[in-house]
């Protein structure tokens, strides 16, 4: 960063040099040089007077043609003092007031007549004097400065008495930092007016920020990025850090000044950086999916991290990254059972941590534990514990997930999970209250905020960084892949600064499909802990990250009978018993025994012993078709088939919570199915 250099030190370099009677000789010749264009005016103007006088001495006709002459060259110094201080534009015209002045009487009456000497003598060295004076007092020991082009910028906007201090300059950046009038003048004065700041500049409101001392009200400083480098797409460049740990930061962009956009997942404690979730918000248009996407890619590009996803969308912009995911969820009832599977594996993890002598999760955490200083055991030796990986827990679409569980739904997950090695990245088009509760909202302190409707900027950025200049209502969906981005570990002057993420072109498949391969054969692993916890949880619906050469196993449907039809990866549902079936055949003839129910005759029902069994069996049946969270809209059909009603069904719910075969959820009426294996 190029540094102007201190007044200050520029007079003290001056006063270096050599001692002897030529160095203090072309010392003063050197310092005389500035002062000296006022006296050279002075001595011209007597010359001229002197001329003047041979030629129109005791002319009428050049009376008048000098005095008018006199009369306009004042004027037009004022006028063209306009651009100037008040200061400099009332020197300038009464310096040639008084010269023309003088000099049209030494040309009319001579330049030694009366009193024309006299002021010659005693009026000139004033005026080259006062010049000189002010050329001296340009040089603040404090750094600001009260005039200039500056002064009269900050005076259009209002700040008239506003000082600009030491100014440092970068490629395409300008900081000033700003002194406000004591007791006239706030931060939150600047921060109004930067809209009229950037029209007197000519730029785009976001070229324009001012970040306020927070060890003062009247001081801060200004940033002007004159050029939008964002303007230019940037084609998404691959992985930043293919390998490397997750606590190394994710590269997602630029910055407007072609400086990096980062962000970290988990905490540093040496550089007393916090663990942090993410918000990601944005309007229809405005890039969140190829947000999503760069900050995706460097999840998976890293060597000690899972990885579980849900989206409603059924992953229509991941699906080339879905192998290299540790779950993958498609909304709804999967979806719950991965929020109650992470809300069980952050106690297990905490657990795990505090054992070996982890205050928040490291990357030495993911290795396995050969150290002393992180060991389980109770004489202190090394214990071999396998490493814990970190989690990313990403919600796509969560405003659907909101709908559909309720507002609070990632509360617990938000406030209990950073320390237990687990981030949580939200993404939905508007965090408004009416979606998502305030507390969630709370526990989200790191944003990537998109283009939106200017109604919605206070629902994704802290008010400070909005009067700090940050305006992503100004975008909406016209520049897709622009957004700020507030996070722990980024500088807070960088916060209003505006950014653009990588452009993700459909020539990047194949590299996208790469990484998930990389990720499948040298990506983390669940560490026992957290796959133990998660296992009880989701039974079936949670076996880890692919192994290379697998495909995805078929979700099993529920029908009229039971499991009856098993999804084909990408396929109508079939049952396998008709696989061989030719729908164009003839139907077989009648057989003894055909109508015999297998179960009851219709209109029959069940005994209450009869009830307990079919509803024992259908809890069975929602654990093999990997549907672990049930409620009673579940058993609407299976109720008019057994003639059954739901507040039986809900009672069964209960008692089948107190046998251990349920566990309630956070979402009322919802029950988690508690694996077979593992059921009390």
């Amino acid at each position: 960063m190029a540094e102007h250099k201190h007044v200050e030190q520029q007079y003290e370099d001056q006063l270096r040099g050599a001692s002897d009677g030529s160095g203090i000789t072309a010392y003063i010749l050197h310092r005389a040089k500035p002062h000296l264009p006022p006296w050279l005016a002075v001595g011209g103007l007597g010359v001229a007077g002197a001329l003047g006088s041979l030629e129109w001495q005791g002319s009428a006709a050049a009376g008048v043609g000098l005095t008018l002459a006199s009369v306009a060259l004042t004027g037009v110094t004022w006028w063209a003092g306009k651009a100037t201080g008040q200061q400099r534009r009332m020197h300038s015209a009464i310096t040639v007031a008084a010269g023309s002045a003088w000099l049209t009487g030494a040309c009319l009456a001579g330049p030694l007549t009366g009193p024309l000497p006299d002021l010659y003598l005693m009026g000139g060295p004033a005026l080259a004097l006062s010049w000189n004076i002010r050329m001296v007092l340009r040089r603040n020991v404090d750094g600001t400065t009260a005039g200039g082009a500056d002064k009269g910028l900050l005076e259009k906007v209002g700040l008239a008495r506003a000082q600009i201090g030491a100014t440092s300059v970068e490629p395409n950046r300008v900081t000033a930092k700003m002194v406000l009038e004591a007791g006239e003048q706030t931060n939150e004065d600047v921060a109004k007016v930067l809209p009229r700041l950037a029209s007197a500049l000519d730029l785009p409101t976001s070229a324009v920020r001012y970040l306020g001392d927070p060890a003062s009200a009247r001081r801060g400083e200004l940033v002007i990025v004159p050029e939008d480098m964002l303007a230019q797409v940037a084609d998404w460049p691959g992985p930043s850090a293919l390998g490397a740990s997750i606590a190394e930061p994710l590269v997602i962009g630029r910055y407007d000044d072609g400086s990096p956009l980062v962000l970290w997942l988990p905490g540093d404690p040496d550089a007393k950086r916090n663990a942090t979730h993410v918000l990601i918000a944005g309007g229809t248009g405005s890039g969140k999916g190829e947000t999503a996407l760069n900050l995706m890619m460097e999840i998976l590009s890293r060597r000690d991290v899972l990885l579980f996803v849900s989206d409603p969308k059924m992953f229509q912009d991941f699906r080339p990254l879905l192998p290299g995911m540790d779950w993958a969820a498609e909304g709804g009832p999967d979806t719950e059972v991965m929020v109650e599977a992470i809300k069980a594996a952050i106690p297990a993890r905490t657990r795990w941590l505090g054992a070996h002598g982890y205050r928040q999760w490291v990357p030495e955490a993911a290795q396995q534990q050969t150290s002393p200083d992180h060991t389980c055991r109770p004489d202190g030796r090394p214990c071999g514990c396998p490493g814990m990986p970190f989690l990313v827990a990403w919600q796509e679409e969560a405003a659907n997930t909101l709908r559909a569980l309720g507002d609070d739904v990632f509360t617990g997950i938000a406030q209990e999970a950073r320390s237990a090695g687990v981030s949580l990245i939200v993404s939905l088009q508007r965090p408004s209250y009416d979606q998502m509760s305030t507390s969630t909202r709370a526990s989200l302190p790191s944003v990537i905020a998109l283009g939106c409707d200017p109604r919605d900027e206070g629902f994704s950025l802290p008010d400070a960084v909005i009067d700090a200049g940050a305006h992503p209502g100004a975008w909406g969906n016209r520049r897709p892949g622009y957004c700020y981005v507030v996070s722990p570990g980024i500088p807070e002057d960088r916060y209003p600064s505006p950014g653009r993420t990588f452009a993700v072109p459909h020539t990047a498949i194949p590299t996208m499909e790469a990484l998930a391969a990389w990720a499948q054969r040298h990506g983390a692993t669940a560490d026992p802990i957290t796959a133990a916890a998660v296992g009880a949880v989701a039974g079936q619906n949670y076996t880890g990250r692919p192994t290379p050469g697998s495909t995805p196993a078929p979700q099993t449907a529920i029908g009229d009978e039971g499991p009856v039809a098993e999804a084909e990866p990408y396929g109508l549902l079939c049952d396998p018993e008709d696989a061989g079936i030719d729908p164009e055949a003839e139907l077989p003839d009648e057989e003894g025994g055909d109508d015999t129910p297998l179960w009851e005759s219709p209109g029959h029902k069940p005994s209450p012993a009869e009830a307990r069994e079919l509803f024992a069996r259908a809890l069975d049946e929602f654990e093999d078709a990997r549907q672990m969270v049930v409620g009673p809209k579940d058993f609407m059909d299976w109720c008019d088939r057994h003639q059954l009603s739901r507040p039986w069904v809900s009672e069964r719910l209960k008692e089948a919570a107190l046998d251990g075969r349920l566990e309630p959820t956070s979402a009322t009426g919802r029950w988690r199915i508690v694996p077979s294996l593992t059921a009390a």
